[in-house]
């Protein structure tokens, strides 16, 4: 099976609202067409001879290995960058930062704590940044969710995706992506945990264009009446866990346990974005039912990170 590499417009990816839905479709196609190859041990060099330099803020497992096994897998390598030992984790400015890898790289991977960080990362680098997490945003799982959806349920468009917990950085992203693609997305959070603001007004203009209906509410049972995916998250991020005990008080009653199974489609799947805290945020019963698909999910980060590599650095 051969590949077709056209690329797509913008030379970042540092959120989801930067990019049309025609190049989401891209990232989707490609994801499923470098899975097929791997499973059928095919080899996609589409990568190679490139490097992709990983800044990381923020303590990682999915993030780190999909990223490093994924380069390999293209052909490339990865280099793992601890903040911590390096000049940024000194006070070496980001733009001289960025100026530098990109003398050295193809690629800069950056996961970090602030949003404003990446966007200036991105502006004095000369070679394509992707945002593997920040505060505010976390692009690449969320395109990787639709994608995991895509894969169970064959459609994207029409279909109600429900996030109940902490209105963090993941349920802003997967505003974005839902409005793009045309899915409905409803979200239930306790008052004063919701998105953010600005981004709930940028995925409303999406979903003016695609037809996507958004609704966000505190009820979680009723969010999730009729849902055709249910989707949660900890209820404390990274960054927040001198919060974690006043937050347990708070989500108390924002879990996706069987009650909210049940007022949901028959069929419904569950997303998590892992790690999952078994008894807060989810039940055990629920993470390890039938209806669980979030070891798939975990496992397409590498695919669908694959494609987004591809797509910017593959020019």
């Amino acid at each position: 099976m051969g590949v077709i590499v056209v690329g797509i417009e913008v030379k970042d990816l540092l959120s989801i609202h930067d990019l049309s839905s025609n190049e989401i479709n891209d990232i989707l196609d490609l994801a499923k067409t470098l899975k097929t190859q791997l499973k059928n041990g095919e080899q996609h060099h589409l990568l190679k001879g490139k490097t992709l330099g990983m800044i990381f803020q923020k303590a990682s497992t999915r993030t780190r290995v999909s990223f490093e096994v994924g380069m390999w897998q293209l052909g490339g390598a990865a280099l793992f960058l601890n903040a911590n030992d390096m000049q940024i984790g000194r006070g070496e400015p980001v733009k001289d930062t960025a100026r530098v890898l990109s003398r050295y790289v193809d690629g800069i991977m950056i996961r970090t704590f602030s949003h404003d960080e990446v966007i200036e990362l991105a502006q004095f680098a000369t070679i394509p940044v992707i945002n593997a997490l920040t505060d505010l945003m976390h692009p690449c799982q969320a395109l990787t969710d639709i994608f995991t959806v895509l894969e169970h349920k064959g459609r994207l468009q029409g279909l109600k995706m429900v996030y109940i917990g902490d209105g963090n950085n993941m349920v802003n992203s997967l505003l974005q992506a839902c409005a793009k693609v045309g899915m409905d997305i409803s979200i239930a959070t306790p008052k004063g945990y919701e998105p953010d603001a600005a981004v709930v007004a940028e995925a409303l203009t999406a979903a003016a264009v695609t037809g996507s209906k958004i609704v966000l509410c505190e009820d979680p049972l009723e969010a999730a009446k009729d849902a055709d995916v249910l989707y949660t998250d900890v209820w404390a991020s990274m960054g927040k866990e001198i919060e974690q005990e006043d937050r347990r008080e708070v989500f108390v009653n924002y879990q996706i346990n069987q009650s909210v199974m049940d007022a949901a489609k028959k069929d419904a799947i569950v997303l998590h974005c892992l790690p999952a805290h078994r008894g807060e945020e989810i039940t055990e019963e629920v993470l390890e039912s039938k209806q669980s698909v979030v070891f798939d999910q975990a496992e397409n980060r590498l695919h669908v990170q694959k494609a987004i590599m591809v797509l910017l650095m593959g020019k």
